[in-house]
């Protein structure tokens, strides 16, 4: 499966249609970029070890080393256990949101009192994530790729449009054999309102 879906994801640009998400595998030294072909459209990114799942993308690692909470040009991505996941090398935008959950139905209905279905980031990326053996509850707080979140003086999150323009970009670089998922958010706040398709594409 590594290296079928490799090729598959490997041969060009692709797009993610809004509210919905992928999973894919990606390989250490090669580039994940992704792009807003629209601009104001956040793409929620996790991510595992290929061969070990308990292996996990962590804010809180991330952060720690970091000393900061926005990451990028320059920065790295840590997992759960300390290991390099991600170099960002290439960032057009500059402000990501690593804080945030992904988006779920617990969320519309807790924050929004939203009322039946509604598309989640964290359904999406269970169901992209479910042929390669990875459970919903294994997936934590997402890299929130062109998310716009301030926190105030007195520790308030409020979550902004984003920044980034039609064309804007971030590249990551793979530091070890990652299987990822990625979304086209679904939560209308984080968004700036509408719905929109996003573009990745894997380089070597």
């Amino acid at each position: 499966m590594f290296e079928k879906q490799t090729l598959m994801h490997a041969t060009g640009c692709c797009r993610i249609p809004p509210q919905s998400g992928v999973a894919f595998n990606l390989r250490r030294g090669q580039i994940l970029r992704i792009n807003d072909p629209f601009g104001e459209q956040v793409a929620d990114l996790y991510a595992f070890a290929h061969d070990d799942h308990g292996c996990s993308l962590s804010s809180g690692r991330s952060i720690d080393y970091a000393s900061k909470i926005y990451m990028t040009k320059g920065d790295l991505l840590y997992a759960n256990n300390s290991r390099p996941m991600f170099r960002i090398v290439e960032d057009t935008v500059g402000r990501h949101d690593f804080l945030l959950t992904p988006c779920s139905q617990e969320m519309f209905e807790i924050l929004y009192q939203h009322r039946g279905h509604h598309p989640s980031c964290f359904e999406n990326l269970y169901r992209a994530f479910e042929p390669f053996g990875i459970r919903p509850d294994q997936i934590g707080t997402t890299f929130n790729v062109f998310m716009h979140v301030a926190v105030t003086e007195t520790g308030e999150v409020q979550v902004k449009p984003p920044l980034s323009r039609a064309g804007d970009f971030i590249e990551l670089r793979a530091e070890m054999d990652l299987i990822c998922g990625l979304t086209a958010c679904s939560a209308e706040n984080s968004n700036n309102g509408s719905f929109k398709p996003i573009d990745y594409e894997i380089r070597q």
